[in-house]
């Protein structure tokens, strides 16, 4: 047992802390009755969400839309920039919007498919500009992302145990997803390589490698947990 003020440990018997003098809560001490929140074996209902407000969403998402169609249509009588627009807002839509539809938006699923939404609306520009940076950069930058993301999204989800190890790992991969970008920018845009990537790397490293160190070392997570409260 320990203390909630200071984070003492203390023995059973204690009724003060002896550092802080914080009273100490004890389980089998008898609490007095009071009246519950809800009726017993009542509880109240979850409410589906409300297609009127998805609705609305969508409103909002079609609007910007159609003032985009519009103002490139009346300048030339062609669409110059509506496409960027419009993929824009169905990205953000898929993303953001959609999921509102769902009961319980499995995140496993959602993830994944908003990355690929996101590359195919890369591709777009890069076909559109008549670039040739998507192969070199953009997709294997969104790809790898998606990766990390979707990696630990999936692990955070379904395992209930290890969370310390999961985002160790996850903060370790954004460390070396930075050193790749910086590589693929010297690649792609010839931009010089100065190594500008491996400060954060060392940071996310350690960030990373701390967390695993607390999920191995029981005593430590304790210590912080006492410490941090969490």
């Amino acid at each position: 047992m320990y203390c909630i003020k200071c984070g003492v440990k203390l023995a059973d018997t204690e009724k003060k802390c002896p550092l802080c003098n914080t009273v100490v809560y004890h389980p089998e001490i008898s609490q007095p009755e009071v009246r519950p929140l809800y009726p017993q074996n009542k509880f109240p209902k979850i409410k589906p969400k409300s297609k009127v407000f998805n609705g609305a969403i969508i409103i909002l998402f079609l609007i910007p839309m159609l003032v985009s169609l519009i103002s490139d249509w009346q300048n030339d009588k062609t669409l110059n920039w509506f496409g960027f627009v419009a993929g824009g807002l169905v990205l953000g839509y898929l993303v953001f919007g959609l999921p509102n539809w769902f009961h319980k938006p499995n995140p496993v699923i959602f993830v994944p498919c908003s990355f690929a939404a996101l590359i195919v609306y890369l591709l777009y520009i890069n076909l559109v500009t008549n670039g040739d940076w998507f192969l070199s950069f953009a997709f294997p930058v969104a790809g790898a992302l998606g990766l990390i993301v979707t990696a630990a999204v999936t692990l955070l989800y379904y395992l209930k145990k290890g969370r310390l190890y999961i985002l160790g790992g996850t903060l370790i991969a954004v460390g070396g997803f930075i050193l790749l970008v910086e590589f693929l920018l010297n690649i792609t845009f010839k931009i010089a390589f100065i190594g500008w990537s491996i400060y954060p790397l060392i940071v996310f490293a350690l960030l990373g490698g701390l967390l695993i160190y607390l999920a191995i070392n029981t005593t430590a997570r304790e210590i912080m947990e006492r410490k941090l409260f969490f």
